[in-house]
């Protein structure tokens, strides 16, 4: 991308733990000015972590609970709106992050199921070889779930599993959060200013 030109992003939040890291990528891609639209997909399953985890019951005005605020940048979009823009490979788009994402959406996308708009929107960054995160919650990995991530791998994603770091010492979880989302944002090409750098040993 040329520096003049702005970031069209989607992300995903699905059923797995870990709401506080999508709330945080949407804060981070809503204030920066590089992001021009993100397209957000909360799956079904989602919703019940968002309400467990964070307190937030309802997809109605979701973003604006999640950013504390109204957001003119952040679409919310349904997982069963297989029409939307995001569906077509013609739609300019420069990736997608799903964050958490859940075991039942990598086995879907690394098989190429195409069942709901987040998998489809995934499968059309896989066929026209545009960045996908996917960045998986679970723990212990059975043996499908392991077959997956190498099934997704190979055909393009990124698997970026949620390990957050402790050498910045974060003093909340939020905080961790925070941290987490920097490093996937370096990693598609947005640094952010507020991301810690190791800087070795005096």
């Amino acid at each position: 991308m040329t520096e003049d030109m702005k970031w069209n992003l989607t992300v995903a939040m699905t059923g797995a733990s870990g709401a506080v890291f999508g709330r945080e990528l949407l804060l981070a891609l809503d204030a920066d000015v590089r992001v021009a639209q993100i397209n957000f997909i909360p799956s079904e399953s989602s919703l019940r972590v968002l309400a467990e985890e964070l307190q937030l019951s309802g997809r109605n005005q979701l973003v604006e609970k999640l950013l504390s605020k109204p957001s003119s940048k952040i679409v919310q979009l349904s997982e069963s709106d297989i029409g939307a823009g995001i569906a077509s490979g013609s739609y300019p788009s420069q990736g997608m992050i799903v964050l958490p994402c859940s075991m039942g959406t990598l086995g879907g996308i690394a098989n190429g199921l195409a069942r709901n708009l987040i998998e489809r929107a995934a499968d059309v960054c896989l066929k026209e070889c545009r960045p996908l995160l996917l960045c998986v919650r679970e723990t212990p990995f059975n043996k499908i779930h392991l077959r997956n991530m190498s099934y997704a791998a190979d055909a393009g994603a990124v698997i970026f599993p949620v390990m957050p770091s402790f050498y910045n010492l974060p003093a909340s979880a939020t905080e961790m959060a925070a941290q987490f989302v920097f490093r996937v944002l370096a990693h598609i090409g947005l640094p952010q200013p507020g991301a810690y750098v190791w800087k070795g040993e005096e």
